[in-house]
């Protein structure tokens, strides 16, 4: 006898038209963000100020939300899956479907790279430099290929900066953000043809020469390898660049931006892949806008802004000419008040992680896995999205970042070009980063994803199972089901599971009168599924359509086990 089926009998029965309507209505989620109309004119360059930057984060920001009440709340770009829809901002890649270690080393990357054993001399012209910054360099143009940034690394830190850059760059676009080509390039110098009259912008904002004395210092100061120059190549974005994006607001010229970048899951949920790579340097001056036209061969067509994050080289250890900066990284803002205070009132007695860093990374400098904690990690200065990085914004990025297995890691890191212990050290320094972030992030919200229906039964699959964050045992899963106008506890289900993270649950009809519409509260119901670790459960909202079987209509991850 189907006891399930028993127990729903009188609950058919009593059913009464009380309760609100249904919290998802049956429909599909949205899966892309309506944030590519085309208009006209573009925006308005933006020059993001570095020094009014850096004082408005590090001070004024601050002071304002001590004073303010300011909560974080939900995320507003968040579909009725728990999961961020594609947008100018952010495509689901790796956490939607795998990925294979070739499509990880190829990123953003298309068939048009540089080749520097196919080029001939002086066929990479010279056509703008780069004064600015701490990776000096130029840009050439090539015929037929494009346009690339190369840049150099800092003379105190050779190989660090370029393969970091081209690594990061893998990282974030295999995880979803538009990040840039960035590749490691040997060359010889002669590839070069420099055009005459350029100037550069210096860190000052003041114009200087660019002419071959520039250029050769460069070319002196960066790294080298069997008589060639190391650089990494950054292919030059498409479309025209209107200046960085800041991370609070919206731009008031691009009809599209509707919802305040604090308030977007992507930008807050970067905060854990800044976390992992120890990207510190995550302000706006390190990303950037661009206005694609519908057209690409009529830049004058109406277009749409597009969002990148670009200059990641100060991934895996960059270090700074203070040594207790450099120390710091990773652990502390620039300026850190909390921690100032709690220093001056134990007299500088409390022990802080950086106390005992130690430069054990090679290259890589104080980059490691010891006392890294993803909770508590800090860049440099408060960046206003990661402030508001609520739970279930980390449990989000936690489910991408558990998608990059050991071997798409390692994959990743080869793209740096480095020494072999180098990418060894790398490679075992992400994944150790990584274990860690996955055991703060998978184990309080459910870690159960790609849910999804076969036949009548959910289906998913438990990440933190599948990473061995916690055991892989399988009589620890349990399924409730909340039924009738008002979501009562009703009966309780069997799931199955299988090693490896994977479990179904069988589903049961209702009984329920033969004429109901489709979308008729009586058929909503809610399967709430524990894994037996995390503190609440993945709650499956879904339609009974009878024969027609069931349709998921919304996905949970509440922090604890109440009812809906």
């Amino acid at each position: 006898m189907d006891f399930r089926r028993l127990l729903l009998a009188p609950l058919s029965i009593s059913l009464v038209a009380c309760g609100g309507p249904a919290r998802y209505p049956l429909a599909a989620p949205m899966t892309r963000d309506a944030d590519e109309k085309p208009f006209s004119p573009a925006p308005r360059d933006y020059d993001s100020p570095f020094a009014w930057d850096g004082a408005d984060q590090i001070v004024f920001r601050p002071i304002s939300r001590f004073f303010a009440v300011d909560p974080a709340g939900r995320a507003i770009d968040v579909n009725a899956y728990d999961e961020v829809p594609d947008s100018s901002w952010f495509t689901n890649r790796i956490g939607k479907k795998p990925m294979s270690a070739n499509d990880v080393e190829r990123g953003a990357c298309d068939d048009k790279v540089l080749d520097p054993d196919k080029a001939k001399d002086g066929s990479w012209v010279i056509d703008q430099g780069k004064g600015n910054g701490a990776n000096p360099g130029f840009r050439v143009n090539i015929p037929g290929i494009g346009k690339f940034m190369l840049k150099s690394d800092p003379q105190p830190e050779p190989d660090r900066a370029t393969g970091a850059t081209a690594i990061a760059a893998r990282i974030y676009y295999a995880a979803g953000y538009y990040a840039p080509c960035d590749s490691v390039v040997y060359f010889k110098p002669s590839l070069l043809k420099l055009k005459p009259g350029l100037k550069s912008i210096d860190n000052t904002g003041s114009p200087k020469d660019f002419d071959k004395p520039a250029l050769d210092k460069i070319l002196e100061r960066a790294a080298h390898r069997d008589g060639l120059v190391r650089m990494v190549a950054s292919k030059w974005l498409p479309g025209k660049t209107i200046g960085p994006y800041r991370y609070e607001g919206t731009r008031d010229d691009d009809p599209n931006d509707v919802v305040d970048h604090q308030d977007r899951r992507e930008l807050r949920g970067a905060r854990l892949l800044a976390a992992w790579t120890n990207h510190f340097d995550t302000r706006e001056q390190n990303t950037m806008d661009t206005f694609l036209s519908a057209d690409s061969k009529n830049p004058k067509l109406p277009g749409f802004v597009r969002h990148y994050i670009i200059d990641l080289g100060d991934c895996f250890g960059s270090v700074w000419n203070w040594e207790p900066i450099s120390q710091r990284l990773g652990f502390a803002y620039y300026l850190d008040p909390p921690y100032v205070a709690e220093d001056f009132l134990t007299l500088g007695t409390q022990e802080r992680p950086w106390d005992h860093a130690e430069r054990t990374g090679g290259i890589f400098n104080y980059f490691s896995a010891r006392d890294f904690d993803p909770e508590l990690w800090r860049g440099g200065y408060p960046n206003p999205a990661f402030v508001r990085m609520t739970e279930a914004d980390g449990a989000w990025m936690a489910r991408i970042i558990a998608r990059f297995d050991d071997d798409l890691v390692r994959t990743a890191v080869s793209v740096g070009k480095f020494t072999k212990e180098d990418t060894r050290y790398l490679s075992e320094t992400l994944i150790l980063r990584r274990d860690a972030i996955l055991r703060r992030y998978l184990t309080r919200l459910s870690p159960i994803a790609d849910v999804h229906l076969e036949g009548e039964s959910i289906c998913g699959t438990d990440l933190a199972r599948k990473t061995h964050v916690v055991p892989d045992e399988q009589r620890s899963f349990e399924a409730k089901v909340y039924a009738g106008t008002a979501l009562r506890p009703s009966f309780r289900l069997e799931p199955q599971a299988v090693p490896g993270g994977n479990v179904c649950v069988p589903l049961a009809h209702l009984r329920l009168p033969p004429d109901l519409p489709d979308d008729a509260k009586l058929r909503y119901f809610a399967v709430d599924i524990t894994n037996g670790y995390s503190r609440g459960p993945l709650r499956v909202f879904l339609y009974d359509l009878g024969t027609r079987g069931f349709r998921i209509a919304g996905i949970e991850r509440p922090s604890d086990t109440s009812r809906p």
